[in-house]
């Protein structure tokens, strides 16, 4: 009888994708900051805030991609057409933005023009990602085993306002990242966009939480069945703690709990989205096992994500420990 290594691929993949949104969601809500903010000695800290970080952030991406493609091989063949525009746009947004990031620090460089660069490059793959999202939660057009529809289908009500939900998300921990990071006075603008990036966070939240159940009656029937509404109540409690706590830390200064904060909203907006669509990985109809590949394949891919993992994980908390404390635009980093 040969083991199910269905269940373990999906928590690694779980696990990168969360790493990205939350590692790589930080430094676009600061490039999308970046561009709200003109003063250039403020930019210059924003900039070094991220700089020692932010491009090991994306190897989570690359893992999620590839152990998509390798290990869910049909789930792969039908979201890829599904959102090739929104992939597209994320991925050309990754790219300028990474472009910018560096160029802006060239002699001679025409700043300004990619200082811009850094800002839409952040907010186009922000919001591309929201896109996603929204189309993971209302599903892909499957006939059989192929995607039915077209590469047109993510224009969609619901998934449009995911894109600005997500931007949202991203802008307070950017926001958040800056207080813990900064001091003075851009620590203080950080707040103020860190209460008002949390209004429309909680927004989206109750809005995920009112369209989802009304227009798709299988997560209704998963979130408020008994006993299940038990088991999942501390989804919601935790989220409005998480917020209160949110909004307590920014009136009295805190530096590290926001961060914290806005974190574990994160983590249990994410933990909401797999109550609601376990076990599907390309819903409404395609599970886990259906996308699967070979469990031979699985093993045999699991050997070298084995060794990969722990190093990615160690080195995350290594060099942010490294790079841990104040930054100012003179010094860089400082205990």
């Amino acid at each position: 009888m040969e083991l199910d290594l269905v269940p373990l691929w999906a928590a690694i993949l779980a696990l990168a994708v969360f790493m990205y949104v939350l590692l790589d969601g930080f430094d676009l809500g600061v490039g999308m900051l970046f561009g709200l903010r003109p003063q250039a000695e403020d930019r210059e800290r924003m900039v070094a805030s991220v700089a020692p970080v932010w491009d090991f952030n994306e190897t989570w991406l690359i893992l999620g991609g590839g152990g998509l493609l390798a290990v869910f091989p049909l789930a792969f063949a039908i979201i890829m057409p599904a959102l090739y525009f929104p992939i597209l746009v994320m991925l050309l947004g990754l790219v300028f933005r990474g472009v910018a990031f560096e160029f802006r620090e060239v002699a001679g460089a025409r700043r300004q023009v990619w200082d811009r660069g850094f800002f839409w490059g952040s907010l186009a793959a922000a919001y591309a990602q929201g896109v996603v999202l929204g189309n993971f939660v209302t599903g892909f057009p499957i006939h059989g085993r192929q995607f039915a529809g077209t590469s047109w289908d993510w224009i969609q009500p619901f998934p449009l306002l995911t894109g600005l939900g997500v931007v949202c998300g991203y802008v307070l921990l950017g926001a958040t990242w800056l207080i813990m990071k900064t001091e003075g006075e851009l620590q203080h603008w950080a707040r103020r966009w860190a209460g008002r990036s949390l209004i429309g966070v909680l927004a989206f939240i109750v809005l995920i939480s009112v369209w989802t159940p009304s227009a798709y009656p299988q997560i209704a029937a998963r979130w408020f069945s008994w006993p299940n509404m038990l088991w999942f109540s501390p989804v919601p409690i935790l989220t409005a703690l998480l917020a209160l706590t949110l909004v307590r830390g920014l009136r009295r200064g805190w530096e590290v709990a926001p961060f914290l904060c806005a974190f574990g909203l994160f983590f249990l907006a994410f933990t909401g989205l797999v109550i609601s669509l376990w076990p599907f990985i390309a819903p409404p109809y395609i599970t886990l096992w259906d996308a699967a590949a070979a469990p031979k394949s699985q093993g045999f891919l699991l050997i070298g994500t084995m060794f990969l993992l722990p190093v990615l994980l160690l080195y995350v908390a290594w060099s942010y420990w490294v790079f841990r404390g104040k930054v100012r635009g003179d010094l860089g980093y400082h205990g």
